[in-house]
């Protein structure tokens, strides 16, 4: 009669690598990168670790309809949907660029529930930096 061989190792039985669940992360960052053509929200850890994104584009947006404030508003949404169900209940916003969807993303950010300690603007500015490209002849 052959004995099973006993299993040995590190390696913990059950699904592997469905971690995305797991973690309760009660504060955030939520930055939002809103073009004129698609406006993208990511939400990060504290230590800056995405957790959950969205964009327009995969919200079901195609087209010059992504960068609308509807296609934004949308975009938060999703983003937010999924980590209010892991327990975040305070977050800091980051917002830069200079498209339409900025309001929109802010205002479905702030229906969500989670209380917002800060909006920041972080749009970079040149210091007068790079030579802009020349003019078009059409």
């Amino acid at each position: 009669m052959a004995k099973p061989i006993p299993r040995i190792g590190s390696r913990r039985n059950g699904p592997i690598g469905s971690r995305k669940s797991g973690r309760r992360i009660p504060k955030g960052v939520i930055h939002v990168q809103a073009s004129f053509n698609n406006t993208i929200v990511t939400v990060t850890d504290v230590r800056g670790r995405v957790v959950s994104w969205a964009s327009a584009g995969t919200s079901g947006f195609k087209g010059t309809r992504r960068g609308t404030p509807c296609a934004a508003q949308a975009a938060a949404l999703n983003a937010i949907r999924t980590v209010v169900d892991q327990g975040m209940q305070r977050a800091e916003v980051m917002i830069k660029g200079p498209g339409l969807g900025r309001d929109a993303a802010l205002r479905a950010i702030r229906r969500s529930g989670i209380l917002l300690s800060f909006v920041r603007d972080v749009t970079p500015m040149p210091h007068n930096g790079c030579r802009p490209p020349k003019k078009r002849r059409v």
